[in-house]
């Protein structure tokens, strides 16, 4: 009974110095400090008062568990560190624009804060390798850039999409001259369009959006068929640009202001392998009939590099 009493009053007095040290703050972090240690070393000995047994067993998980908090805290150090690193990049880099940038040319960029008035709306992949205005050296309020897994436009008939509604905003209310699509070098979402099977019943978002492209994989089959697939794929990258400019002609704003001169639809793509890029344009005129894509000729075409 003693014992017991003792005991108690031994756990009692622990807790209330581990709980009232200075170093009790760092608990909930996961700080494995000497006041803890300390307090499962009156646990061990409190356990060995009442009952032997379990007070071996509390001396021999004791390293163990020791163990598994410092793993839990060097990973989550680790992670943190990582994280910092990251951030503390991009708030330099970030700072470094505001003073190189943002401060020399303020005139230009409080007037932006006003109003934009690009003259294009480029649609590109969301690649991290393919940034526009990295390759194409786009100065903030250049160009309304809209980017998507494999820069696919989908067409007109198709539902809602935050790619139509950038469509919607940058032709109608921004009134941009120019819109170009531009595809790149070992496109992952084109290499899954290509490898998906024609009868693919599964639930993926990759699956469900990449097969807007479908048609430019039926034409790629078509004419290329007798390549090997990494061939097929590069193939399929340019005819995939080609099937979004048809598509943006779906769109009524967009075919409306094309017939009447004031929109121009091109293509572009970008091999990141050998750093070269091709530019053409889209001849709409050239058509009799909307419907009949073969009417449609791509002219001016340009190789850069």
């Amino acid at each position: 009974m003693d014992n017991a009493v003792g005991s108690s009053s031994l756990l009692k007095s622990s807790t209330q110095f581990t709980l009232n040290s200075p170093a009790s703050s760092s608990i909930f972090g996961c700080k494995l400090n000497f006041s803890e240690r300390k307090l499962t070393h009156l646990r061990q000995v409190i356990c060995s008062r009442t009952n032997p047994a379990l007070g071996l067993k509390a001396s021999m998980d004791s390293p163990r568990v020791t163990q598994e908090l410092a793993d839990t805290k060097q990973r989550s150090t680790s992670g943190t560190q990582n994280g910092n690193d990251l951030f503390n990049e991009m708030k330099h880099r970030f700072l470094s624009f505001k003073r190189h940038k943002y401060q020399e040319n303020l005139e230009h960029f409080q007037n932006l804060a006003k109003s934009q008035a690009p003259k294009v709306l480029v649609i590109a992949c969301a690649d991290s390798r393919v940034c526009p205005s990295n390759i194409l050296g786009f100065q903030p309020g250049d160009a309304f850039v809209v980017r998507n897994v494999a820069n696919l436009v989908p067409p007109f008939e198709s539902g809602p999409t935050e790619t139509k509604a950038a469509l919607e905003f940058s032709v109608n209310t921004l009134e941009v001259q120019n819109i170009l699509v531009v595809g790149h070098s070992c496109c992952g979402g084109i290499r899954a369009l290509m490898g998906m099977p024609d009868e693919d019943n599964s639930k993926s978002f990759i699956r469900s959006w990449v097969v807007t492209g479908k048609n430019a994989k039926i034409n790629t089959k078509a004419a290329a068929s007798n390549l090997s697939f990494d061939l097929q794929c590069r193939h399929c990258e340019k005819e995939s640009v080609n099937l979004s400019l048809l598509n943006l002609l779906s769109y009524p704003w967009i075919e409306e202001r094309v017939s009447k001169g004031l929109l121009s639809i091109h293509g572009g793509y970008y091999d990141f392998v050998n750093c070269t890029f091709e530019k053409w344009s889209l001849d709409y005129k050239a058509n009799s009939s909307k419907k009949d894509s073969e009417g449609y000729s791509l002219v001016s075409r340009e190789f850069w590099g």
